[in-house]
């Protein structure tokens, strides 16, 4: 029950960073890298006073697998902001956890990891309702480079998942990721040459990167060990169900029956998965 109880907060606060990245960058205007660069500052500053005041020993920061896991968060904070410019908070949330299931399954595959039969199943619901919204045609339309941005985003956060994997000191890792990530961020604003910059937000960039993205990503590492590859993959589907419900909310953003099908087919994918843990 803690670990559906941690998994949950979890995707709770995946679903929070696209409502806030969609507020920030739609709703007041922020530049897409400039809030993805804010976001890291925010997240690396809030990890790293965390690990000032905790009593065990400060991670190691030079190392292989801490600017691989940086690379790979840079990617998908620059193109999870890029992407918000014209995408809504559920669709985007589809495209990236679609994405990152198909490359989760794929290395398990890789790896020689055993998958159930129903953990198959419910994956390819899931990735059918992924396939019913982005299919070309109908009320919905889905712009194809804000699409492929988040395409890239997913790519990139699948690869994050997958690293976090072996990680014993959740904190620290990812502590150690998001500080690497500020130049890698940076140098993109420079390249981009920014825009301009409201109050909220910068506000909003800020509690996406120390609270939601921060916090939400050491808890993820923390719990990931505890959690088969696969499975990881597929309960993150549970994310853009979530968004999509907030975003009919807080940001009135339309609830098509094109929409609804495909958040039912993830959400009954899932279930459909996790009947074999029981």
């Amino acid at each position: 029950m803690q670990l559906f109880l941690l998994v949950a907060l979890t995707m709770t606060a995946f679903a929070a960073n696209s409502i806030l990245n969609r507020i920030g960058v739609a709703e007041f205007g922020m530049d897409p890298i400039d809030f993805a660069a804010i976001r890291v500052v925010a997240g690396a500053a809030m990890l790293w006073l965390l690990i000032l005041i905790r009593s065990a020993p400060r991670p190691a920061i030079w190392v292989p697998k801490r600017w691989a896991g940086a690379i790979m968060l840079a990617i998908y904070m620059v193109g999870f902001s890029w992407a918000y410019i014209s995408l809504g908070a559920g669709l985007g949330a589809l495209i990236l956890f679609g994405v990152l299931q198909v490359v989760v399954f794929g290395w398990a595959v890789i790896e020689g990891q055993t998958v159930p039969l129903m953990r198959w199943i419910g994956a390819g619901i899931a990735l059918i309702g992924l396939c019913v919204l982005l299919w070309p045609g109908g009320q919905a339309t889905v712009p194809f480079a804000g699409a492929m941005s988040m395409a890239a985003a997913g790519v990139g956060w699948a690869a994050y998942t997958l690293l976090g994997r072996a990680e014993s000191d959740a904190l620290g890792a990812t502590a150690g990721n998001f500080l690497l990530c500020v130049p890698l961020t940076g140098l993109a604003m420079v390249v981009a040459g920014g825009g301009p910059m409201s109050v909220m937000g910068v506000l909003t960039a800020v509690v996406a990167g120390a609270v939601t993205s921060g916090l939400g990503y050491a808890l993820w590492y923390r719990v990931l060990p505890s959690l088969p590859t696969t499975v990881a993959g597929i309960a993150q589907l549970s994310v853009p169900v979530i968004a999509v419900a907030a975003g009919a909310v807080l940001l009135a953003e339309p609830l098509t029956l094109r929409l609804l099908s495909a958040g039912a087919l993830v959400l009954g994918g899932i279930a459909l998965s996790l009947l074999v843990r029981r």
